[in-house]
């Protein structure tokens, strides 16, 4: 018997080939360094530049991997990913190459769903003697609102309210300005947000806020029997939250530290994708169960790029230190070489090793477009003329504009402040995507109505599947493991039972979502509200519950309707340029991108104040590198920038006031950089 200790794996040439076959364009090879990393199994860190192919040098290694299970010992291969998105891009890519790796013992999805998995539902199951029905913020954070508001001014809990009161009213009052009733909103909402997620620790016996603040400790203490009782009564409940699962999960290895051994032999080789995204929580965990201080047999291997963690709440101390290994891609088939020059003056992270080389054959310097005030609103416009000049307005990659910071919330003051410009300065009719989106609606109309506007049906029929699963939610209609239907489980359900039934939904969906996108909403309405009766019966059911709920009416005017699919775009000449936050575009390809520097804090005072990247990165943009020993708010500036910059292969444009320029910038590199005034 082999144990996973002597788990050698050899890639031949031939293997890599047929990989190469696989993922790459007609023509293409991999290069050395791309190589060095598919053949490499040890315990390392792959640190790689934009657009280097990362994830395809680890989907290669992974179709190699495939032809050499299952291993003789029994173990599998672990893969995590931070996003769904990202776990999606693999399945698409490799499952139809890879049957044995997306089955048992293997497991790849996200760092959430393999943390449920192995470790939070299983020790809460082993803790409450039940099952976990959900994990799901929202449903927790709900549930504990409402019995909090039991005990509220509960005096045998000493009405906890008076002390959250406290707690927060100082912050409040500073904030409102003398506003009595401004006070107690801001107030009310502090206090709220702290309950939302209020957690009870399980291995100190403490009760924590979402910060990790102790918040009462001593078990006698009135408030913390009952903050503690109306956690518990949520747990008991089968509700859990997204947090509360990483919580458990250390709780489980505090209790029954034999689990990571368990999960060492389980896996015996673990690749984590995008790690710079991984918050302190779940890099802490992760390290704890696969590295293990060096003595695990697990061979983990980190793939990332430092230099664009914006993920967790763009942290500035770094958290993922280099392992004593570290393979590097540098080479960019994204980026061109002026861009890629540009852009490595901004990374924070780099050592000897360091570069960036820009694959990509296009000739283009980037631009900084200077404006003033009375100009800021033709920014776009000159972009969208470079863009038709570089005759880029028909490539298949999209066009975009990003900023950091996109719209003053409610804070008018700032609002008007000429000095302070974010994205809806640029850009009067940005709306920021509404939580709307996504979320519950009390009636079915609204479901066809607030869609996320992409170039693709899967967000229709996204929403569509949504209002299906809530019907069958407020008729108490479950699936056989007496738990709601989820999206998925509906359609592999219907798909089980009857295979017509199941086309006819497909085709309905499909026909559905075309016909909203035709503007034809209220036709397909009417041909939703004729379908539900059929696909009741697919339950031996008929509407009930639900009859509020379909025919609700709800006014909703068409103007609002194309105000939030057209708000963030600017369409011109037949191209469109979409307005986003820098956030929304990680790891997406441009052609042509804007970078719009916006207002975040203030230090400094005088010509000398600091608010905007160009004040902050003006030694990056005259083409010095980054210094180790710069302030934390040109840290996250640079991690903004570098990910902003690093989008577009052929057109990089940024924004900048005169002021600013004239103050910082003159004697910037104009044979690096085309300065164009707006």
């Amino acid at each position: 018997m082999q144990s996973s200790m002597s788990q050698v794996i050899n890639v031949t040439e031939d293997e890599i080939h047929y990989a190469e076959q696989l993922l790459l364009p007609k023509g293409k090879v991999f290069e050395r360094e791309h190589k060095d990393f598919i053949r490499d199994f040890t315990v390392l860190d792959l640190q790689a530049v934009p657009g280097s192919g990362k994830t395809t040098a680890l989907l290669a290694k992974l179709i190699i991997l495939e032809r050499k299970l299952p291993f003789t010992d029994g173990s599998g291969v672990l893969v995590l990913s931070h996003t769904n998105a990202a776990i999606d891009e693999i399945k698409e890519k490799i499952q139809k190459h890879c049957p044995k790796l997306f089955s048992y013992p293997n497991f790849i999805g996200t760092i959430q769903s393999f943390v449920d998995e192995f470790l939070a539902i299983p020790i809460y199951n082993l803790k409450f003697k039940k099952k976990l029905d959900w994990i799901d913020s929202e449903r927790y954070q709900d549930e504990l609102v409402k019995l909090f508001n039991i005990i509220a001014w509960n005096k045998d809990y000493e009405e906890p309210t008076k002390w959250f009161y406290q707690r927060h009213i100082n912050k409040a009052t500073s904030e409102a300005n003398g506003n009595d009733s401004l006070k107690k909103e801001l107030c009310k909402k502090y206090i709220e947000k702290e309950i939302r997620d209020l957690h009870y620790d399980f291995i100190t016996n403490e009760i924590k806020n979402s910060n990790n603040d102790v918040l009462l400790k001593d078990v006698t203490n009135k408030k913390f029997i009952g903050l503690k009782t109306i956690i518990l009564e949520v747990l008991k409940r089968g509700i859990m939250s997204y947090d509360y699962a990483y919580h458990f999960a250390e709780f489980y290895i505090h209790k029954i530290p034999v689990i990571k051994e368990i999960l060492q032999k389980r896996f015996s080789f673990v690749f984590v994708d995008e790690m710079q995204d991984m918050d302190t929580h779940q890099y802490n965990l992760l390290e704890k169960i696969f590295y293990d201080g060096g003595s695990s047999v697990s061979k983990i291997q980190r793939i990332g790029d430092k230099n664009q963690s914006i993920y967790n709440s763009v942290k500035v101390t770094n958290i993922w230190y280099d392992r004593a290994k570290v393979l590097r891609l540098n080479g960019s088939q994204r980026l061109s070489k002026p861009i890629a020059n540009v852009l490595k003056k901004f990374a924070l992270h780099t050592d000897q090793t360091f570069d960036i080389v820009g694959r990509n054959e296009c000739d283009i310097k980037p631009h900084i477009l200077v404006f003033e005030n009375n100009k800021i609103e033709n920014v776009i416009s000159c972009f969208a003329q470079l863009v038709k000049k570089y005759k880029l307005s028909d490539s298949k990659k999209p066009i975009k504009v990003v900023c950091w910071n996109t719209d003053w919330k409610d804070d008018e003051t700032s609002r008007n402040d000429a000095t302070k410009i974010r994205l809806e300065d640029y850009y009067k009719d940005f709306k920021k995507q509404k939580k709307k989106l996504n979320q519950d609606f009390d009636n079915l109309f609204s479901y066809l109505v607030y869609y996320e506007k992409k170039n693709t049906l899967e967000p229709l029929r996204k929403n569509l599947l949504n209002a299906l699963v809530k019907i069958l939610r407020i008729e108490n209609i479950n699936a056989h493991d007496e738990k709601p239907y989820t999206k998925k489980k509906l359609i592999d359900f219907i798909r089980d039972s009857n295979i017509e039934k199941y086309d006819e939904l497909n085709l309905n969906l499909f026909n559905w979502s075309i016909g909203i996108l035709q503007g034809e909403t209220n036709e397909v309405l009417l041909k939703m509200k004729e379908y539900l009766p059929t696909m009741l019966t697919i339950f031996d059911r008929t509407i009930s519950k639900s009859s509020e709920f379909i025919n609700k009416k709800v006014e909703i005017s068409e103007d609002i309707i194309s105000d939030l699919n057209k708000a963030n775009y600017y369409v011109k000449d037949g191209f469109e340029i979409e307005i986003t936050s820098v956030h929304a575009v990680k790891g997406q390809t441009h052609c042509a991108t804007l970078y719009l520097e916006s207002y975040y804090h203030k230090d400094g005072k005088g010509t000398n104040s600091k608010s905007y990247e160009s004040q902050r990165l003006a030694q990056q943009f005259l083409g010095m590198k980054v210094q180790a020993n710069v302030g934390n708010r040109s840290k996250q500036s640079a991690k903004m920038v570098f990910v902003g910059f690093s989008r577009p292969t052929d057109l990089l444009c940024v924004a900048i006031h005169k002021d600013r320029f004239d103050n910082q910038l003159k004697k910037i590199d104009r044979s690096i950089w085309n300065i164009i005034t707006v």
